[in-house]
């Protein structure tokens, strides 16, 4: 039995991939991961841009569409959906046999979307009845338009992994809509216990910015500790959220929990272990999703034990350290939130390009 399959069986997280691109399926890698214990796949703009820029093995579609005359979004379009159908189908006897909660791909709205809630639920019904799989995830960025898109997405019965998350504000905007939305379909007399979501909350990220300006102030003993702490403070605020009479009422009609996702768990920091926001935040009712890897290095020498809710008062702590050495931590996630925003956009602008790129280079000359 690998890592992967502990940390689930042992420790209630899931391990998903994240990565996807046509060599990881057609290969056959994608399938031997789930076989080692990778429960979902995740994508985003800029993987698909590194799937896409860097493999042949879209040249044949690209050629197909081009002689139907498909314009560059539409091919984009077509190709990750494509994969994105390919990984959720060989997923979904995972889906199946675990009665619907794990066995996920996710894909994202356009980030040119994220300030625009009605362009969001626009693109994000398109995607979901294009793909047409129970197990497929929407993608919704956590912001001020995102939030009222992910409420209504979710009463509409569209599984969502609600994303871009760095604060604790951010996680209770989105577990709310979460909840609001199953409570206005079950008002309505729909089912509530098919649907699905994740809330991703960032981790690296937060250490790459405050880490700096810790090393400003030259203090040393913090380094490296605030994003995790930030996760195990999420992961409290879960708990609370997710207990109660008000989600008891929904539990008892089957609802699921919006599980915890943690995402940008790759080390960047070369002195730091590279499984550090692995090993630091594994729970019960979690997601951790993986670059390959960290994914390798974690069936590797991964050190599993339930971390996710021990020393939350040091972390708390360690939140409230930051204030007194003057470090504003809200604008550094309202920052990030928008920096990452802008990141996921360049990102679509330069897999559009990249496609583009790859049209000419395939395009016969006269």
């Amino acid at each position: 039995m690998s890592n992967l399959h502990t940390l689930y069986s042992d420790f209630g997280q899931s391990a998903w991939l994240d990565f996807i691109g046509r060599d990881v399926v057609n290969s056959g890698q994608l399938q031997r991961l789930i076989e080692l214990g990778v429960r979902g796949v995740t994508s985003n703009p800029t993987i698909f841009d590194k799937a896409i820029g860097g493999s042949d093995a879209y040249d044949e579609d690209l050629a197909r569409l081009l002689a139907q005359g498909a314009d560059t979004f539409t091919i984009y379009d077509e190709l990750s959906r494509s994969d994105v159908a390919e990984a959720a189908d060989l997923l979904r006897p995972l889906y199946d046999a675990s009665g619907g909660g794990d066995g996920f791909v996710s894909i994202e709205v356009s980030p040119d979307l994220a300030d625009d809630t009605e362009g969001t639920l626009a693109e994000a019904r398109r995607l979901w009845q294009a793909l047409n799989r129970p197990n497929i995830m929407i993608k919704v960025p956590a912001t001020a338009a995102g939030i009222p898109a992910i409420r209504q997405l979710i009463s509409e019965g569209t599984n969502v992994n609600a994303t871009l998350m760095f604060s604790l504000a951010d996680y209770e905007n989105v577990a709310f809509a979460y909840i609001e939305g199953l409570e206005a379909r079950a008002q309505a007399g729909a089912a509530v216990d098919t649907i699905a979501s994740v809330a991703s909350f960032f981790v690296s990220r937060i250490d790459g910015v405050v880490d700096k300006q810790l090393a400003a102030l030259g203090n040393e003993s913090l380094l490296g500790t605030i994003a995790i702490a930030n996760a195990k403070l999420a992961y409290r605020r879960f708990q609370q959220v997710f207990a109660g009479p008000r989600w008891q009422a929904l539990a008892e009609q089957g609802a699921r929990v919006q599980r915890p996702l943690w995402a940008s768990t790759s080390t960047k920091n070369p002195t730091y272990n590279d499984v550090l926001y692995v090993e630091t935040l594994i729970g019960p009712h979690t997601v951790n999703t993986l670059p390959l890897k960290t994914l390798e290095a974690t069936l590797d020498h991964g050190q599993l034990a339930r971390t996710i809710d021990q020393d939350v008062e040091q972390a708390q702590a360690r939140l409230e350290a930051l204030t007194e050495l003057g470090i504003d931590f809200d604008l550094i996630t309202a920052d990030l939130q928008t920096a990452g925003v802008q990141s996921f956009a360049k990102s679509f602008h330069s897999l559009l390009d990249t496609i583009s790129q790859r049209c000419q280079a395939i395009t016969p000359k006269d």
